[in-house]
């Protein structure tokens, strides 16, 4: 018997690409049950802190803990307390993959979480599909969280081809049609490059600058990057991760091409308006928050409520806010699990979820686990100020 033959269209298999993931998930490859007990339950982090001197990962860790510890005053989630193991990666991906097997074999932890960056993140990645262990929350806009359905992936934050998107339309209006793009030399910068291109034949424009750049980047390097832009005839200028390295080209940029406009993902928006001051004028951000200053949405309200009680005469940053409600969103997953919480309930009650961040809404399905949608832009004012 002969059978027809069905020609294999993208739908065809990313479903297929589906099946596969959650068959293998129920045949047993989410790891044996481990950290939980009867009134506690660990959470394994790799992040960058840098011993306290990495701004960024400070002030994430900063609303982690707001929410985490907030929680376990309350009793905890069904009534076990949330008991975070957190180590130090320095945002490096060999380190953040070596932190994270030994949270899961060592610590026994039941989930991995809020990992920072791109690279980091992808690492941690790869252990706990190995591992068999999920992971929650990766602070980072990489297309490897999204772009292939995977049961054991749970983003919160929205991705960066969203904030390319909506960085890129606000630069078409104001004219400019001719963009570099400063990314890592990895595979996810060229997945990054690729959705900046197709974004660039959707909206009429045209990358006439790939810029990869690999590890730790000389002051020298950076100003040879900054001489490309000028002489590719760039208008604007945009980057996916690494706010410190950016903050240098910025500098490189504004002695060269003080005419190009400087476009910056999410990361870091605080901590790089803090440093640049009043010479980060001009910059565009796309934000995956509403702003930590504003008290128009409620789910400002509700963490400015709590951080002004924790830390009074503190500043709210973008960057503390997204890790509050990055354990936020952790916290309503495990709840809606129930009291009998293993792996792979906690998977299965995320298949096809809407979670409610107040008025933020966090949306999986069997097909895409998108979580937020949310992305703004946040402009720099003259006297150094964020203007959204």
């Amino acid at each position: 018997m002969r059978f027809p033959l069905f020609p294999w269209t993208r739908r065809r298999v990313l479903r297929f690409a589906l099946f596969v993931g959650v068959t293998g998930v129920l045949a047993g490859q989410v790891r044996a049950n481990e950290g939980v007990s009867a009134d506690a339950i660990v959470i394994g982090q790799t992040l960058s802190l840098k011993e306290g001197r990495d701004p960024y990962g400070t002030a994430v860790m900063d609303g982690i803990r707001l929410k985490l510890d907030a929680v376990n005053r309350a009793g905890g989630v069904h009534g076990r307390k949330l008991v975070l193991r957190t180590l130090d990666d320095q945002g490096k991906a060999a380190l953040a993959e070596d932190n994270a097997r030994t949270l899961v074999e060592r610590d026994k932890a039941f989930v991995l979480f809020g990992t920072l960056e791109g690279g980091p993140s992808t690492a941690v990645l790869k252990v706990a599909r190995s591992l068999g262990v999920p992971l929650f929350g990766p602070m980072a806009g990489s297309p490897d969280f999204r772009e292939v359905y995977d049961p054991l992936v749970v983003p919160v934050r929205a991705e960066h081809k969203d904030e390319f998107r909506k960085m890129m339309q606000h630069a078409k209006t104001s004219g400019f049609t001719r963009l570099a793009f400063f990314r890592a030399d990895s595979p996810t910068g060229e997945k990054h490059v690729s959705n900046v291109r197709t974004l660039s034949r959707e909206l009429g424009m045209s990358v006439v600058a790939d810029l990869p750049f690999r590890g730790e980047v000389s002051d020298a390097a950076l100003q040879a990057v900054a001489a490309r832009i000028l002489d590719s005839g760039a208008q604007m200028v945009m980057n996916h991760g690494s706010p410190d390295v950016y903050v240098r080209l910025f500098q490189a940029l504004q002695r060269l091409a003080p005419h190009v406009r400087v476009y910056a993902v999410n990361s870091g928006i605080s901590q790089i308006v803090e440093r640049l001051g009043p010479g980060a004028a001009g910059m565009v951000f796309a934000t995956i928050t509403p702003p930590p200053g504003s008290l128009k949405h409620p789910v400002i309200r509700t963490f400015r409520a709590e951080f002004d009680r924790r830390y009074p005469g503190g500043v709210a940053t973008y960057a503390s806010l997204e890790g509050y409600l990055t354990a936020w969103a952790l916290t309503e997953a495990l709840e809606r699990t129930g009291p009998s919480l293993t792996r792979r309930r906690f998977i299965d009650g995320l298949r096809d979820a809407e979670i409610d961040l107040a008025g933020l809404v966090l949306r999986y399905t069997p097909q895409r686990r998108a979580g937020l949608s949310f992305v703004e832009l946040a402009t720099v004012d003259t006297d150094g100020r964020l203007r959204y």
